[in-house]
């Protein structure tokens, strides 16, 4: 038997779940184990103090009433009964959530953990595959999110289930491999004295990685934002079409040195707000050649495959899928379930 809270299995319908970012938060209700997600009006945190405000906004007073579970997934460690957001101003509290709801029972896991258990439910319309490799049934899958900043998580599948792994593989070590990237490089501004991967890989990163190719070019240019940048790339700037190809090429050698590691063999999952802003990049040849170029392993990798993830929800269609079918996920419960019918032992 899976290692799935017993007490999860009896979850009451309706179910809530979140996608809680530190810009937007997104909601969506499952009615029933049978029933479609049922997708509501996003709301951004800053427009509210809390998320039971944001909640009351996103379905309304009665919806929010009758929901009896939440499953909540954040951009942040899941700490005990206070929950402060990373880059929000927010501080969750469950058991306050419980009673302000009347919910049953909140469970609140990692976000890309929640996209990772997305992915053995994505249609092919929901995938964009970058170049060659087949998937393989039941093989271990990594999904890589540039985004504010640069999420990572494995899904293994062990003993019939499938299991959600987050972790923090977006702060892995990055360096120049081309004689350009030495160039560039050497003229990025270093954090605590290093270059991680989401130091440049992601929408805070990128406009470190403009500054260093601008000043590589003799271009007095500065860029503010992730969104600056691929909207000057479109006009055809030469810091901007530069930078961005820069940033394909390093996504691609950070997300083989993943594949690699974990052999995943079920595909490598690209998402997160920068990637499909930037993906004719993605699709030049570029990302792929530095994804492949991991000798003495070129096979390996040409085999595996590669793919931008074109669902609007990930994160939401994760949970609604946990929801519906928690025996074919083992996902660790412990210190992330609270429930109002054991207040003694609430804090899991």
């Amino acid at each position: 038997m899976n290692a799935i809270d017993q007490h999860f299995k009896k979850s009451d319908y309706p179910i809530l779940v979140a996608d809680i970012g530190g810009t937007n938060a997104r909601f969506a209700t499952v009615s029933s184990p049978h029933s479609e997600t049922i997708i509501h009006e996003a709301t951004n945190t800053e427009d509210h103090q809390n998320i039971d405000s944001a909640i009351l906004k996103s379905l309304g007073q009665p919806a929010s009433r009758q929901m009896q579970t939440a499953i909540i997934a954040i951009a942040a460690p899941v700490t005990g009964n206070r929950i402060p957001l990373t880059n929000a101003s927010w501080v969750i509290e469950p058991l306050k959530l419980i009673d302000n709801l009347g919910l049953k029972k909140i469970i609140i896991v990692n976000d890309f953990e929640a996209q990772a258990l997305a992915l053995p439910g994505l249609k092919d319309q929901h995938l964009e595959q970058i170049g060659n490799g087949i998937s393989k049934p039941n093989a271990t899958k990594f999904i890589l999110g540039p985004g504010t900043g640069l999420g990572a998580a494995s899904l293994i599948y062990a003993a019939g289930s499938w299991v959600p792994v987050p972790g923090e593989g977006g702060h892995v070590e990055l360096g120049p491999v081309t004689a350009e990237d030495f160039e560039i490089f050497k003229n990025i501004e270093r954090v605590g004295g290093r270059l991680g991967a989401e130091h440049i890989l992601s929408g805070t990163g990128l406009p470190r990685l403009a500054s260093g190719v601008s000043k590589t070019l003799n271009i007095n240019r500065i860029y503010h934002s992730a969104a600056e940048i691929t909207r000057a790339a479109t006009e055809d700037d030469e810091a901007a079409v530069k930078a961005l190809q820069v940033f394909a090429r390093a996504l691609g050698r950070v997300a083989g040195d993943f594949a690699l590691t974990l052999l995943a063999r079920g595909g490598i999952y690209l998402t997160g707000g920068v990637t499909p802003r930037i993906a004719d990049f993605l699709k030049d040849g570029a990302f792929r050649a530095a994804f492949e170029a991991k000798a003495p392993h070129e096979n390996l990798m040409r085999s595996i495959p590669t793919f931008i993830v074109r669902h609007p929800n990930p994160a939401l269609e994760g949970l609604a899928a946990f929801a519906r079918t928690p025996e074919k996920f083992t996902v660790s419960l412990n210190g992330r379930c609270w429930s109002n019918r054991v207040t003694a032992t609430s804090s899991r």
